[in-house]
């Protein structure tokens, strides 16, 4: 039979994902990048929380830097607790010990405080410092197992904190169970955060990079959603009866509505009543049907305002707990921990009606545009196993052009149903028209609808050419 090996939580948000459910006990890990990467306070969070789970830590450094200089930094963190200090977390400095006695020195001391403790976690800051006394790799070795040693026979987890690159075949890699790297990076001209688990000994860890931040929480983790949801959480269970849109005429156009637990692609230029017809369709959210605003670009003020002008109660719907507002603007985001907000909202008050608006937040965020596919697929997978149905917009570059373009290679595919909006200028007069390209497993009318959006909402008026008796030009393929 497989056995499971037992663990702890690190208490960093993500962390124990990446690691496959936290740190195994007893064992032993580096954690190591450049200055400034977050080694010191992701150490400090990992034995805070730690101390608050009831158990015992040893707190050794190798710095120079006094630990009243260490608390003043760490007291501008929630995480830190003071009254824990000298209790559940004892911090020990034995930069003078290994400066005038050497590392054997220092082992005799560990030694003691381990017994004396009792502690459950070892944080021993400044591996590097260990490493320039040693005079060869046997004695690195040596330290480490006699560090170790001193952990496991009282059920000790270790970490040790290091500046340094240590590369693969270093002592200190092959002895200890796994490595974490903490990289800070300059990609363009923002900084972004990422760590990497080169190393898990007994654990399934996800591999590749994955965002982290540090902020007065301290550590946030957050996993590549492709790589934690590589499969959705819950087995997708789809309705086959439509959920009604909530926009006059749209329904008898789609064989009822939208179908339920289904994801949306709505494309379009600028003004082309993209938001507007997000809108209606959160109008119709109930308590029964709660709806969610997802969106990039206006504040929750500016939409309350904009649905008042379509005569829509979208107010009403807030103050009612029908509909929540969620609003991150297009600044600097990360891609991961935006995916995990919009997941953790749904997740919260059972959301089945999701505007996104747009996309494209999301492709403004990626560091890395590639894995954009991967990103969106393991997302539209989850929000289908969690009876979402989701609406989300595209921007379209060109306000009048003819020509459709798919908004990106293989994205297309991975939505159920395709709707595209366009403005055309008839006889001195723009025109919105709405086309649908494609609804999953529902008849549907695919000539192009004329659409108003006046006092009371959005709503499609029949067929644009019978009422014009004027070609759209807009029924073409969709290009990939």
């Amino acid at each position: 039979m497989t056995q499971t090996l037992p663990r702890f939580s690190t208490g960093i948000p993500g962390l124990d994902t990446v690691f496959g459910g936290g740190f195994v006990e007893g064992a032993s890990y580096i954690v190591q990048g450049q200055p400034g990467a977050g080694k010191t306070i992701l150490g400090n969070q990992i034995a805070f929380a730690t101390a608050a789970a009831g158990k015992k830590v040893l707190y050794v450094t190798l710095l120079a830097e006094t630990h009243d200089r260490l608390f003043q930094s760490l007291s501008t963190l929630s995480f830190f607790e003071k009254d824990r200090l000298g209790s559940n977390i004892v911090y020990v400095s034995v930069f003078q010990t290994l400066a005038k006695e050497g590392l054997g020195a220092v082992v005799d001391l560990l030694r003691k405080e381990t017994k004396r403790q009792g502690a459950s976690l070892i944080v021993f800051d400044g591996l590097l410092n260990a490493r320039d006394r040693a005079e060869t790799d046997l004695d690195v070795k040596t330290f480490v197992a006699e560090v170790q040693s001193q952990a496991a026979f009282v059920g000790c987890t270790v970490l040790f904190l290091t500046s340094a690159g240590v590369h693969d075949d270093s002592p200190e890699h092959t002895m200890v169970d796994g490595v974490l790297e903490l990289h800070d990076e300059l990609v363009g001209v923002r900084t972004v955060r990422r760590l990497r688990a080169r190393k898990s000994r007994g654990s399934a860890a996800l591999g590749g990079y994955h965002q982290y931040e540090i902020s007065n929480e301290g550590i946030s983790v957050f996993p590549r959603i492709e790589a934690a949801l590589h499969t959705p959480s819950a087995i997708d269970k789809p309705d086959p009866k439509p959920l009604r849109s909530g926009i006059e005429g749209f329904d008898e156009i789609t064989g009822g509505g939208l179908p339920q637990g289904s994801i949306t692609l709505l494309i379009g230029p600028s003004g082309c009543g993209k938001t507007s017809f997000g809108l209606n369709f959160l109008s119709a959210s109930s308590r029964e049907e709660p709806g969610l605003h997802f969106g990039f670009y206006e504040s929750p003020e500016r939409l309350l305002l904009k649905a008042s002008a379509l005569g829509l109660d979208l107010k009403g719907n807030v103050e009612s707990e029908e509909v929540e507002i969620l609003w991150q603007p297009l600044t600097e985001n990360l891609i991961d921990k935006m995916a995990y907000r919009l997941l953790d909202a749904v997740s919260a008050r059972g959301v089945k009606r999701l505007f996104i608006d747009s996309l494209g937040g999301f492709e403004r965020a990626a560091v890395h545009p590639p894995r954009l596919v991967e990103f969106f697929a393991a997302l539209t997978n989850e929000l289908r196993a969690m009876g979402v149905t989701a609406v989300g917009t595209w921007e379209l570059r060109d306000l009048f052009a003819s020509g459709v373009a798919a908004p990106g290679p293989e994205i297309s595919s991975l939505l159920d149903n395709l709707i595209m909006m366009r403005q055309v200028e008839i006889r001195s007069e723009y025109k919105r028209v709405l086309s649908v390209l494609k609804i999953r497993d529902q008849s549907f009318q695919a000539a192009p609808q004329e659409v108003y959006i006046d006092g009371h909402g959005l709503a499609i008026r029949g067929q644009f050419e019978q009422a014009t008796g004027i070609s759209t030009g807009l029924a073409k393929p969709l290009e990939a």
